[in-house]
């Protein structure tokens, strides 16, 4: 049986409204995984003066709504996008200019994630396929299947890749296509409109059965992104 793919790359929230008790537990929780750890204690103490600035400048309607958000990461960059946050930020002593996009950034790939259905980790891929999980990561190395990595969290495959028990026919000969393009640039030239489709995504032609579309638009927005 296949477990549900990962909806984003982080847990949900318990809670959608933080009552203030467990606004001081999440608290305690900070400081006891930063206990005894000096590095993890300064950046846990500059963490959380972030997130106080953050709670005061920002209006509550939108901290209302980002408490909503599928996951704790979530909200966090829901409320860093927000106007007020902008702003305060440019009201520093050392602004960093580039924070803004690399914020945008962070909550494209989030999109991106959880797009059509979410992601599935190495063994769940493999489950879902009924291969092993070294097969899955043979499949990956050699450009069969899309996957991105998260780090120490390991790779995430997106679920839309699999269609009836099956990898999602012509995915591969797409994919070799954009072989010089990193993972994340494959996965949104994948999820989102394209032009060169009439503003279909490709994931939806290729769903149809237009696969020769598909690899002379992979083609053209590789030539576009390498330029």
């Amino acid at each position: 049986m296949v477990t549900s793919p990962e909806r984003a790359p982080h847990g949900r929230s318990t809670a959608p409204d933080l009552a203030p008790s467990n606004a001081m537990d999440a608290a305690l929780s900070v400081v006891a995984a930063a206990n005894g750890h000096r590095t993890k204690a300064a950046f846990a103490a500059r963490a959380l003066r972030a997130v106080a600035r953050l709670v005061a400048v920002t209006d509550e309607g939108a901290l209302t709504e980002a408490t909503g958000a599928p996951s704790d990461y979530s909200a966090l960059l829901q409320v860093l996008a927000r106007p007020e946050a902008v702003a305060d930020l440019h009201t520093m002593a050392d602004p960093d200019p580039l924070l803004p996009a690399h914020l945008a950034g962070l909550r494209a790939r989030e999109h991106l994630l959880a797009a059509e259905g979410g992601a599935y980790t190495s063994a769940q891929m493999a489950t879902a396929l009924g291969i092993t999980r070294q097969a899955v990561d043979n499949r990956r190395r050699h450009g069969r299947l899309l996957a991105v990595t998260l780090g120490r969290r390991g790779y995430r495959y997106p679920a839309w890749q699999i269609e009836q028990g099956n990898a999602l026919p012509g995915l591969a000969r797409v994919l070799a296509e954009l072989h010089d393009l990193d993972p994340w640039t494959q996965l949104a030239f994948i999820l989102n409109p394209n032009t060169w489709l009439d503003d279909e995504t490709p994931l939806a032609v290729l769903r149809l059965g237009d696969l020769d579309r598909v690899r002379e638009a992979a083609s053209a927005y590789g030539a576009h992104v390498a330029a």
